[in-house]
């Protein structure tokens, strides 16, 4: 496999990308199958739920031709006493799955999040049944601390648990 980050690179999210990851973002939520977004978002009601404001932050990632193939969100897990914990959310397009996309982004946010000074990341609500998405995660060192049964209505696994991840950074 060719050197992934020689062809893929990581930026800030700026308002000309909307357009490019729009049709991502809603084929994933249309999908219904790893997260629990309303599948009849507006863009603009989307675009509110995906861009975080300070101090979070939102990516896309960038093939060589200029091309959006997934994004990701993080920022503090929760305010006041629980702000040195991050959270992040990912999202890259079926077409491009199983290439180290994910992995790039996923190394991204914790180093964005080491940097920042938070302790942690955790995950809220990982579907079980999003298996690729799970062994991403604990190759890259999270633990499942938590698994919430029957929490999510997957379009054909039926319901299946949200898991909670970990990882100290």
């Amino acid at each position: 496999m060719p050197d992934i980050e020689s062809k893929i690179t990581i930026e800030p999210f700026r308002d000309h990308h909307w357009l490019s990851f729009w049709p991502i973002f809603s084929e994933i939520v249309a999908a219904q199958e790893s997260y629990a977004y309303d599948d009849g978002l507006t863009q603009d009601e989307a675009r509110r739920l995906w861009i975080e404001q300070p101090p979070g932050r939102t990516v896309v990632a960038i093939d060589s031709n200029g091309a959006v193939l997934g994004s990701a969100k993080m920022g503090p897990n929760r305010p006041g006493p629980g702000k040195h914990v991050a959270t992040a959310s990912f999202i890259v397009g079926s077409a491009n799955r199983g290439g180290g996309i994910g992995r790039l982004l996923g190394e991204y946010a914790l180093d964005w999040a080491r940097a920042e000074g938070f302790r942690s990341m955790q995950f809220n609500a990982v579907v079980e049944t999003n298996v690729g998405a799970v062994e991403l995660w604990q190759k890259l060192g999270f633990e499942i601390v938590g698994r919430v049964p029957e929490a999510f209505a997957h379009p054909r696994h039926g319901l299946v648990a949200l898991l909670i991840m970990h990882r100290y950074l």
